[in-house]
């Protein structure tokens, strides 16, 4: 499966002109549907609509279409619809004139300084009532499933180059795993021959033949504690345990987002424990370098979904 983002954008838009008639266009000039939905992330599905009037009754279907195909993200679905009444002038009906008429007449015999309707007023009324009354059931389904179609391709694209990137920054930490490794062994010996020279160092000073093999003693006690206390070997076998999971989810896909974020948090805290326990420069920087390109992957998993 493939490894969705949880940002997007789509577009698109459907017009009336190819479908009327020239008669249907004289008394209903063309008009041009636009849909669009962008898309951020957020840790669950969040959605809003702004629609026209004339397209809120739309809504739900349209709800139960993105609940269908969208599992995570913050999703603004915009509609608006415009009419060619530049080119085209609505001619208004019978029925439309005699209301008018009539609603003017009531106006005027409460307010009778007020302005009489002029033809613009007419015609402006006239496409509007013609726009909310067309029906956009036919129209609607069909663009709403090419823009979110659309939309899904755009997230799928920005999902597998996350996936890319995160794949990358696994074989970089693996590097610097490896590099670790080898360090720990090397300075718990250097710190057991410095335990011992200072403890003979120390004995060089006293006589008798029982407190330097009890000093040599507790030497290598110190020593062992010391190791104890600097062995991040659990830590890199649980950190390279959570890569090998980190890699099997993204070569998997789906929905992988939240069981992500979690291994990430697993991550920083191994990166963190070596830091601590560091006793020498090197490891140090590994572990800062690793949080580095934790902190980086963090920052790209939020988008995924």
């Amino acid at each position: 499966m493939p490894v969705y983002s949880m940002t997007g954008y789509a577009s698109a838009q459907h017009s009336t002109a190819s479908t009327q008639s020239e008669h249907e266009a004289k008394h209903a000039p063309p008009s041009q549907l636009g849909l669009e939905i962008r898309a951020v992330n957020s840790r669950f599905l969040d959605l809003s609509f702004r629609l026209p009037e004339e397209l809120r009754q739309y809504e739900p279907a349209l709800r139960d279409l993105l609940v269908a195909r969208l599992k995570r993200g913050k999703v603004e679905v915009r509609a608006s619809i415009e009419t060619a009444t530049q080119s085209v002038v609505a001619e208004p009906t019978p029925r439309l004139l005699q209301r008018l008429n009539a609603v003017q007449d009531s106006v005027k015999a409460w307010l009778p300084q007020a302005a009489g309707l002029s033809v613009a007023d007419v015609i402006r009324l006239s496409a509007t009532e013609q726009s909310s009354s067309r029906d956009w059931s036919q129209d609607i389904g069909p663009l709403a499933e090419k823009v979110l179609g659309a939309l899904l391709s755009a997230r799928e694209r920005e999902g597998t180059r996350l996936a890319a990137m995160l794949l990358e920054r696994i074989t970089q930490l693996r590097a610097l795993a490896a590099q670790a490794t080898p360090l720990v062994p090397k300075l718990v010996e250097q710190q057991r021959q410095r335990f011992m020279e200072r403890w003979a160092e120390a004995m060089a000073l006293t006589e008798g033949s029982t407190l330097p093999e009890m000093a040599s003693d507790r030497a290598l006690t110190e020593a062992t504690a010391f190791a104890i206390r600097i062995d991040v070997a659990e830590e890199i076998t649980r950190l390279n345990s959570h890569l090998d999971e980190l890699e099997r989810l993204l070569k998997r896909g789906g929905e992988i987002g939240k069981r992500l974020d979690f291994l990430i948090q697993e991550l920083h805290r191994e990166a963190n424990t070596m830091g601590s326990k560091s006793a020498a420069l090197e490891l140090t920087h590994i572990s800062v370098d690793m949080k580095v390109l934790i902190e980086q992957m963090r920052e790209q998993v939020q988008n995924l979904e």
